[in-house]
């Protein structure tokens, strides 16, 4: 590791960033990884697989650290609290870090922090876990919600909402699902480059490359440092997409000329996605809320070369008059629990709550109702979230439908989590009557 950065420091105020002040998780690391771009490749997978790590097993974590310590989790100071966490991802499932230097490390932190006074108990706790590890007790499988909760750290909220829609074999799939290891998918820009020379270039700049047997544009990358490192990516030959995502477009399946709405668009990966199979064609309207995610859809437009698409700021909850009935498609990729998706946002879990839920379940039934005046007769509107929550998913599908008998259900799917190595997602096409 660098001398001149504690790597393990910038991983405590990282941790301490999403779960004592609240920042997503992809936001923080994305930021620290921008910030220590300099760091080499080895440094900055031990600060991403450490921050995602510890976030991805916390429950786990916090259940072991509770077995072996006086003082339980929930009333330890945030920064000892953090430390011990990160320590106890380290010894458990990095076996490349000594447990002495997990330990000795830890300890150093903690005084670094101004926290001398309890470096005793850092370090015995810690040493004490590091020696009884293969001695650690789990709840028993037929205590099921507990065992599914501390085994795959799931919060117990949500596998008793799980098991009630799905079976507890589902459930255990989509928990090892979240806790695995996947290379990074990406959607070739086939307006600019073909798969062939993708890979070719890719492979160039020592990335390793796989393709998908499913989606003729999906890729599978990994090996590589940073994405924005490297010169395919910077050139706009490709976007990190998952497969799932990419059916949205596959469903849609738009015809040379017409005229697409994408309402909830940011990043944009949907709506570049269209505007390529338009071949230059038609129009791409790639809405969204906010100021700043106007401006990723823009940098992705810009990088991708398309001129067929434009992104405009607008609140899909407001009725926009002069696209009344003016789209062939419109796409709506809603704001959802996000369930779908919690191995890659691992903080997910830890800030989402039924209360939340229903409140979102009721925004996307609202905003339903205000874009479907945007499709035109023979049209097609596009529902779909990164989640495995029914009341987000095919209970509003059906709400939908029976307050717009204009409306027809042509298809739908809710994929679940590792399903053919892709994330949890749900897609309906309505299609509107007449022609």
């Amino acid at each position: 590791m660098s001398a001149a950065v504690n790597v393990r420091e910038i991983v405590l105020e990282t941790l301490l960033l999403i779960t004592r002040d609240g920042e997503y998780s992809h936001i923080a690391l994305r930021s620290v990884l921008d910030k220590y771009q300099y760091l080499g490749k080895r440094e900055r997978a031990f600060i991403t697989r450490s921050v995602e790590g510890t976030l991805e097993r916390m429950i786990e974590i916090d259940y072991i650290i509770n077995q072996f310590s006086k003082i339980k989790v929930n009333k330890m100071k945030p920064v000892i609290r953090t430390i011990l966490r990160s320590g106890v991802y380290q010894l458990k499932y990095m076996d490349s870090v000594p447990d002495r230097a997990v330990c000795d490390e830890s300890v150093k932190l903690a005084v670094k922090k101004g926290f001398a006074d309890l470096k005793g108990f850092v370090n015995g706790v810690l040493r004490n876990i590091s020696r009884n590890l293969e001695a650690i007790t789990y709840p028993k499988e037929e205590n099921e919600t507990e065992y599914l909760s501390v085994c795959y750290s799931l919060p117990e909220w949500l596998v008793t909402q799980w098991l009630h829609e799905y079976d507890a074999a589902a459930v255990r799939d989509m928990g090892e699902a979240f806790l695995k290891d996947r290379p990074t998918c990406i959607r070739c820009n086939s307006s600019v480059i073909s798969k062939k020379e993708l890979m070719r270039r890719l492979a160039e700049e020592g990335v390793t490359v796989m393709e998908d047997t499913r989606m003729s544009c999906a890729l599978y990358i990994k090996d590589y440092n940073y994405l924005e490192k490297l010169e395919s990516f910077r050139k706009g030959f490709f976007y990190v997409q998952d497969i799932s995502s990419m059916e949205v477009a596959q469903w849609a399946a738009p015809k040379k000329g017409e005229r697409i709405i994408d309402v909830c668009a940011a990043p944009g990966g949907k709506a570049l996605h269209l505007a390529e199979l338009l071949e230059g064609s038609g129009e791409v309207i790639a809405r969204d809320l906010t100021e700043y995610k106007i401006g990723l859809i823009q940098e992705n437009i810009t990088r991708s070369g398309l001129s067929n698409i434009k992104a405009q700021q607008w609140d899909a909850k407001v009725f926009d008059k002069e696209l009344e009935g003016a789209a062939d498609i419109v796409i709506a990729d809603l704001p959802c629990s996000g369930l779908g998706v919690l191995g890659k946002k691992t903080d997910l879990k830890y800030k989402m709550t039924p209360k939340i839920q229903k409140e979102l379940a009721s925004l996307q039934k609202e905003i339903l109702s205000v874009v479907c005046g945007y499709v035109k007769p023979g049209g097609r509107l596009l529902y779909s979230t990164c989640t495995i929550h029914k009341m987000e998913n095919e209970d509003n599908a059906r709400y939908f439908l029976k307050r717009h008998a204009d409306f027809e259900l042509k298809k739908e799917q809710q994929r679940l989590p590792g399903a053919d190595n892709g994330d949890g997602f749900y897609i309906a096409m309505f299609q509107k009557r007449g022609s």
